[in-house]
């Protein structure tokens, strides 16, 4: 809970900060990944939990000039829904509406160099892929596999924890399958996403905060 409130706190003062004092509260580790994407102008696709402040690393990267774009729930009231997205926009990313558009839409950011965020630890849609996490059964989103695989572009992990002054990004490469079907593809992607979602965790489990049920069992099924 420490975290969410934290995460909460720090967005609602990102818009009075400095770029200097944005600049100053982030370390990182093996950014090259990420960089080299956004200098071969291809286009990548960062794959992350609900970990740390993920706005805070946003507003980062926007301003060394990565054109960022998400996936945002629609929220209630809309009045609620349309302020996060200009919040979102006031530091350089776009934000887009989770609607049946959006994959396509993303793809075409990532063929024209933008890198493309995802918090992929929980599914909205009810029809993600099934997989392993903590050793129990739980259902992730499809997407981020799905664009790697439509575009090409790299499919980067990414935790974000806390520090005393700010957060720390840790960037590791998603591996690729280079065999099986489209489907099967698809499902080692997610599981491998799964995996470093949970070993990023493990590390820093105060720093991870998901609200809402992931983990399924007989009556969640019943009841999606």
């Amino acid at each position: 809970m420490r975290s969410a409130i934290r995460y909460w706190c720090d967005t609602f003062r990102l818009p009075d900060w400095s770029a200097q004092r944005i600049q100053n509260t982030v370390t990182t580790t093996d950014e090259h990944l990420l960089l080299d994407a956004i200098v071969a102008g291809k286009g990548a696709i960062v794959t992350l939990a609900h970990v740390g402040n993920y706005d805070h690393a946003a507003a980062f990267f926007c301003a060394r000039g990565a054109k960022l774009v998400t996936v945002a729930e629609h929220l209630k009231p809309e009045a609620l829904f349309k302020k996060f997205m200009s919040y979102r926009a006031a530091f350089g990313m776009e934000a887009l509406a989770l609607d049946a558009r959006v994959i396509p839409t993303l793809a075409q950011r990532l063929r024209s160099g933008c890198v493309v965020a995802l918090a992929a630890d929980r599914d909205l849609s009810r029809s993600g892929i099934d997989v392993t996490f903590f050793g129990g059964p739980a259902r992730m989103p499809a997407g981020p596999a799905v664009l790697a695989l439509k575009t090409g572009a790299p499919l980067i992990y990414a935790m974000i924890s806390y520090t005393e002054s700010g957060i720390h990004i840790d960037f590791e490469m998603v591996p690729m399958p280079r065999q099986g079907s489209e489907s099967e593809k698809i499902s080692t992607i997610v599981q491998s996403s799964a995996d470093l979602f949970a070993k990023g965790i493990a590390a820093h489990p105060q720093d991870w905060h998901m609200m809402q049920r992931i983990w399924i069992d007989g009556d969640f099924k019943e009841r999606s």
